[in-house]
């Protein structure tokens, strides 16, 4: 149940790097929006990756966190935001989702 909450907690990291890029793209109100939504997924992430590392490793909870926000942070950022798909780029991507994988895979 924790992996699904890190999982969760790493989608909502996502979320909150999103927020704060269309924040900056905006302004006025819509800005104030977007800003909302960041404080709201940080605060949601953050609450369940204390959750999570009630029973996993801090050191894993964190490194799978982390890379979950930002392999879904470059897809958003390539998907939504335009930015560029390169080999280079791709091929790293999937590495972390690799290191991502392993690190749960050797995890109690």
């Amino acid at each position: 149940m924790n992996w699904l909450i890190l999982i969760i907690a790493g989608l909502c990291e996502v979320g909150f790097a999103s927020c704060l890029e269309k924040g900056n793209q905006s302004s006025g109100t819509t800005a104030i929006y977007w800003y909302s939504g960041f404080v709201i997924s940080l605060t949601i992430s953050m609450l369940l990756l204390i959750k999570a590392t009630q029973t996993l490793p801090i050191g894993t909870a964190y490194a799978v966190w982390t890379g979950i926000g930002a392999v879904g942070t470059v897809l958003v950022g390539i998907l939504w935001f335009k930015e560029p798909a390169s080999f280079w780029r791709l091929f790293f991507i999937c590495t972390l989702i690799g290191s991502i994988i392993g690190l749960k895979a050797v995890s109690h």
